[in-house]
């Protein structure tokens, strides 16, 4: 066996941010090198164990499983103290059989969730436990092995190695020998070896192999660089002190153990010994490819009938009569549901929402392709009846093609670990879990990461950041791509050196997996405990920092392995329409949201008015533009916008064709005469996969199932898999009298929609969700935004946002009061337009205290004065804190006290009162009676004198209640900072990182620091009447404007965006703080030339309005030039004499209208123009 070799210790990606390995290349060149396997041993974990085994079938190449562990020096329930590199040592583990896989699984799911200590850590006695069908190597220099050895302690060493050939059994351990260069190997290798002889062990050779190439040793190091958050100059940070940690071919592998040839021999023998084959999917037989837990029907029924009861029971209670249509529907469904044995699936579905039903928690009407099912609307999983709105079954549950349904489920947000509770109670604790999903390194990320890494200064990654193409629908283009499309970044690439080093750099570590967290929505349910098929572990949720246990497998691997996944989404706008509901009924209103009419007129002409925020799907700008252009008047145009509102259908110009055909300014046409009443609804044009679907059946005589198939090739955008579907379509379409031309003309126009067109059943569903928002917000605003509020009031960037909104809609939200306060935001009972704070949102008051304020005003009636309040009130709770809060946030105010008199004089008041309540309390009563004691006396006119000035009223204020309520230093000034501002705050979370924008705001909490070379900067919160941000001023800025970084400060901060944390977690690095001129408006400065282009497809008077209206809604300084794209070339059109602000919003409006790279800004100059005139004719150009 002299030739080959086999490498068993392997970190991939999924040893993250340590791994720089793609599975696939290593498998590619594991083929290429002809050797006969290869391990997985990532550190700790086996995230990417079921990718790596399938991959490995897939090259040729056997795919052994494995792992690094990480050994606890006692018991794994010890949490001692001391450094770090004593509280766990390395071993290698790999699994030989079935058996073997199944206590890898165990062990790696206990260290998680048992030895969990700085790693996750297992013990020789776990290890002993599950040893069966396992091999063990010593391990690299971190074991325990080798630390032994290098600490001189051969005795220790050998009783070590003795114990793990113990543990494992005879021949099941090796002696791991490893030689990278490095001096600490080379010293301990002949001892090693030696150690091996005496203890009567084999030894293996390895290589701690982290990268796939040796040329990949720079981009690992960056990547060692990134986990550690230091640059690579940094001396005292980790680092691989040589580049021999790739996938070496057996002849490298062999020349370095030249001198013990065995050692290469026991890595082919270990591999034969190793045979894992697990049976999952399409190869396990089908009565065990799915592990749905248990359905146990009432009465010993059978799980099919049963659900053939709860469907005929609830579709008599959904339609009433059940006509020849609906009856056909449901036993094809049924048909379907239980040849394929999913009738317990159902079942298990029916049961979880029944349970949130009956327990109030709202459910969402249906999520996804499960709306098409009459089964789920009779069993009231879902809300829709899919017969009125065309909605496709086969979109959902296809008989020809074998898999688990997925019916993803919306609760209020509020709730769903409720349900969650439930399905472990119902199921088993250890047969439920939630499930792990990864980030990876995007490009414009990995571009500031390379350049921070390799030393350049910041401001060389912003440059390059600058120049990527701006994100389409937040999502970044791939560095490749990013080079095609900016003239800019390829040239920086092509010509400046230092460029081209941070563009490689990041493109080497490009999709690599950054770091794993739970999942938003995904719930697996297991027939058996899950750890027989897939390892656990902890996970940090981040929306509530709870530990969660979770899947080491992402969702795809779940799937495969045959269990049943769900998607329990917590929907924050379900909470909404719950708590508006629950407002209406207090104005004794029962209001059935599920039932109210879809052509309310008055819902509709709020949405035309673009009047949308606190509406579900609706409220971004660009969706907003959308709905003004398509000013929708019934529920399918509600649908559509939720379709049309997607990267692929705007880029394609679908939503400006379509507001075109609905208003009549353009022909309705269709593809073909059979297809009219499949595109009606859509006025001609394909909008959702769906309509792919039905246009494959009615030209080509596809059934549905073949359908499905068909769009699910097409949406995986590759060519090469078209060619036998596109025949089969044409000669379909041919055998029904169809010219052959023709069919294949609209094969490839369906072929973009089966990836660009958006699932219906979705659409339907969220729309649906929208409209009952709408609804609410239409007729009963005052409650509706109550509930929004309550809904964001721990949101500290979202509730100024809805304050605002409530001003701009005439409602006025007042501060708390103890008389009239709710727990949360509520209307005032007079019916006025107004809406009170909530208790509960005041700084330091608990809920607890909230509850007892509330139950002594409804059993003691309302509180007439402080000294009533305090008498009415448990006094338990009365804390001196408490009552300070209550005063500054304006709870007293409606007694009529000055809250600064009330503040410094409320002791006199409340100190006797509560003590003698306290003494009565512990039974310590006055021999006097209750009037003769000292409460009794009290003198409440003390409490009367002056009131803070207005600065510091609000100041504290805002410092209880987290915003300005009663007045708000900004609103005098509001137009004049405006001008002088890109755009309000809450927009900054629509751009790009790196992007540069101009805000204004009042200063909030101020921490000053100092950098590592003791010079000052400042991180700040920056507020406007919308929305707050973080700043960092860097030194460089603050040292020119300390004064300016202070709380109440109002100040202009020009800086760029910051998204190198969470998406969600946006911050500005400050590129220039100033004060704004508060004497007038001042003009924009010039910014170069708005560039515009126009294609001849969108050049429509409607798109000329918009755009005039879009020029005349941002006054500035710099021109506009517009021009006019056909096919006969580009000319220049002249719009006018407009100047216009070339903010980030301008340009993504004018982006959603003409497309994503539409708009740009470029330096000024000249160029000759025509102009448009005002009745400038529909779709060709305007003459001089």
């Amino acid at each position: 066996m002299g030739e080959s070799f086999v490498h068993l210790h392997v970190h991939t990606e999924y040893s993250l941010l340590d791994g720089a390995a793609r599975i696939r290349q290593l498998f590619a060149r594991a083929a290429e090198e002809r050797m006969p396997a290869l391990a997985v041993t990532d550190h700790g974990a086996m995230f990417g164990a079921l990718e790596f085994y399938e991959a490995g079938l897939a090259a040729g190449v056997k795919p052994i499983i494995g792992v690094e562990a990480y050994v606890a020096p006692g018991s794994r329930f010890e949490r001692s103290p001391g450094e770090s590199e004593e509280k766990y040592r390395h071993l290698t583990i790999l699994a030989r059989d079935e058996r073997g896989y199944r206590n890898l699984l165990r062990l790696v799911t206990d260290a998680h969730l048992e030895g969990f200590y700085h790693r996750p850590r297992i013990d020789k006695q776990l290890l002993a436990e599950r040893a069966e069908g396992l091999i063990g190597l010593s391990g690299c220099l971190a074991s325990e092995v080798a630390q032994a050895l290098l600490a001189g302690q051969t005795t220790k060493a050998e009783e070590v190695a003795a114990t793990y050939r113990d543990i494992f059994g005879e021949g099941m351990f090796f002696i791991e020998l490893q030689d990278h260069g490095l001096p600490e190997q080379r010293r301990i290798l002949p001892e090693l070896i030696a150690l091996a002889e005496r203890v009567g062990l084999p030894v293996v050779a390895t290589n701690d192999l982290h990268y796939t190439e040796r040329a990949d040793a720079k981009p690992h190091d960056v990547l060692l660089c990134i986990q550690q958050q230091k640059v690579q100059t940094d001396p005292n940070r980790l680092k691989f002190d040589s580049d021999q940690f790739y996938l070496k071919s057996a002849a490298e592998m062999r020349e370095v153990f030249r001198e013990i040839p065995r050692a290469c021999d026991a890595t082919l023998e270990i591999a034969e010994m190793c045979d894992l084959r697990l049976v999952y999917g399409d190869a396990a037989p089908p009565d065990q490819r799915f592990h749905v837990p248990r359905f146990d029907p009432p009465d010993g029924k059978d799980l099919d009938t049963y659900l053939r009861e709860l469907v005929e029971r609830g579709a008599v209670e959904r339609y009433g009569e059940i006509t020849p249509e609906i009856r056909e529907r449901i036993e094809h469904e049924l048909a379907v549901i239980t040849s394929m044995g999913f009738s317990g699936y159902f079942l298990i579905v029916w049961d979880l929402i029944r349970f949130a039903r009956e327990n109030g928690i709202r459910v969402g009407p249906g999520r996804g392709s499960a709306a098409g099912s009459v089964v789920s609307y009779a069993l009231r999983i879902t809300d829709l009846d899919p017969l009125r709105y065309g909605l496709i079954f086969e979109r959902f549950l296809n008989p020809e093609r074998v898999q688990m349904p997925d019916i993803d489920m919306d609760f209020d947000e509020r709730r769903r670990d409720e349900v969650i509770r439930y399905v472990a109670q119902r199921y088993g604790q250890d047969h439920v879990a939630q499930i792990i999903t990864f980030q990876t390194i995007k490009g414009k990320q990995g571009i500031r990461d390379a350049a921070r890494v390799l030393g350049f200064p910041a401001s060389v990654g912003d440059r390059l950041c600058k120049m990527y193409p701006p994100a389409v629908m937040g999502r970044d283009f791939p560095i490749e791509q990013a080079l095609e499309l900016s003239p800019e970044l390829r040239e920086a690439y092509e010509k400046e050196p230092e460029a081209r080093e941070i563009i490689d750099t990041a493109r080497a570590l490009e999709g690599l997996r950054r770091e794993d967290s739970v999942h938003a929505a995904g719930v697996v349910i297991g027939d058996a405990p899950l750890v027989n098929y897939l390892p656990l572990k902890l996970a940090k949720d981040s929306r509530d920092d709870s530990r969660r246990i979770v899947t080491q497998f992402d969702m795809h691997g779940v799937e495969k392995l045959g269990l049943l996944k769900m998607d329990f989404l917590g929907l924050r706008n379900l909470s909404v329409i719950e708590d508006t509901l629950a407002l209406l009924r207090r104005k004794g209103i029962e209001l059935d949201i599920d039932h109210v009419p879809l052509d309310d007129p008055a819902t509709y002409d709020m949405l035309r008015r673009g009047d949308t925020t606190g509406v579900f799907q609706m409220e971004s700008p660009g969706m907003r533009n959308l709905i003004k252009a398509l000013e929708p008047d019934r529920f399918e145009d509600l649908m559509a916008l939720v379709a049309l509102y997607r990267p692929g259908l705007l880029s394609m110009g679908q939503h400006v064709e379509y507001a075109e055909r609905k208003h009549g300014r353009k022909p309705v046409t269709y593809p073909h005469p059979a297809l009219e009443d499949i595109l009606r609804d859509t006025y001609g044009i394909i909008v959702y996969q769906e309509q792919v679907m039905q246009v494959a059946v009615r030209l080509a005589g596809y059934t549905m199932g073949e359908a499905d198939t068909l769009r699910k090739v097409m949406g995986k955008k590759r060519r090469e898999l078209l060619p036998p579907h596109r025949e089969k379509f044409v000669q379909g379409a041919v055998a029904r009298g169809e010219d052959p031309r023709k069919a294949e003309e609209i094969f490839e126009l369906i072929v973009p929609f089966a990836d660009y067109g958006f699932n219906a059943s979705h659409a339907c569903a969220y729309a649906y969700v929208a409209y009952q928002t709408a609804y609410l917000k239409a007729h009963h605003p005052v409650e509706y935004m109550a509930a929004i509020l309550t809904s964001v009031k721990d949101d500290k960037d979202r509730k100024p946002f809805y304050l605002n909104a409530c001003r701009l809609m005439g409602i006025e939200v007042l501060p708390p009061d103890v008389n009239e306060s709710e727990l949360d935001f509520a209307p005032v009972p007079t019916g006025e337009p107004k809406i009170r704070y909530g208790l509960s949102a005041v700084r330091n008051v608990g809920e607890g205290a909230v509850q007892q304020i509330i139950r002594a005003r409804e059993t003691g009636g309302a509180f007439t004065s402080f000294a009533d309040f305090c008498r009415k009130v448990d006094p338990s709770v009365l804390t001196k804190k408490v009552l300070e809060s209550l005063i500054l946030a304006g709870a007293f105010d409606s007694l009529g006290y000055a809250r600064r008199a009330l503040l410094e004089n409320h002791e006199k008041v409340s100190g006797p009162i509560l003590a003698e309540r306290k003494a009565e309390a512990a039974g310590q009563f006055s021999l006097f009676g209750a009037e003769a004691g000292p409460a009794a006396e009290i003198d409440e006119s003390v409490l009367q004198g002056e009131e803070f000035d207005q600065r510091l009223l609000l100041k504290y204020e805002k410092e209880m209640l987290g915003q300005f309520v009663t007045d708000h230093p900004l609103l005098p000034i509001r137009e004049r900072l405006a001008a002088q501002t890109d755009m309000e705050i809450p927009e900054v979370t629509t751009l790009d990182d790196g992007d540069l924008v101009t805000i204004g705001g009042i200063v909030g909490a101020v921490a000053r620091r100092y950098t590592k070379r003791g010079e000052p900067y400042a991180q700040f919160r920056l507020e406007d009447l919308t929305g707050g941000v973080t700043v960092i001023a860097f030194p460089s800025v603050y040292e020119q404007v300390p004064h300016l970084i202070e709380p109440d400060a109002i100040v202009l901060v020009k800086g760029r965006v910051d998204r190198r944390g969470r998406a969600e977690e946006v911050q500005l690095r400050a590129v220039e703080i100033a004060e704004p001129d508060l004497g007038a408006a001042p003009e924009a400065p010039a910014a170069g030339v708005l560039v515009v282009e126009l294609p001849a497809a969108s050049c429509t008077q409607a798109v000329l309005a918009k755009l005039r209206a879009l020029f005349e809604a941002h006054p500035g300084r710099a021109p506009v030039r517009v021009r006019f794209v056909s096919s006969q070339g580009v000319t220049p059109l002249e719009v006018g004499a407009y100047r216009v602000s070339p903010t980030e919003g301008l340009l993504s409006e004018l982006r959603l209208l003409l497309g994503p790279s539409a708009a740009r800004v470029e330096p000024a100059g000249n160029g000759s123009a025509v102009r448009i005139p005002e009745d400038a004719p529909v779709g060709r150009t305007a003459t001089p």
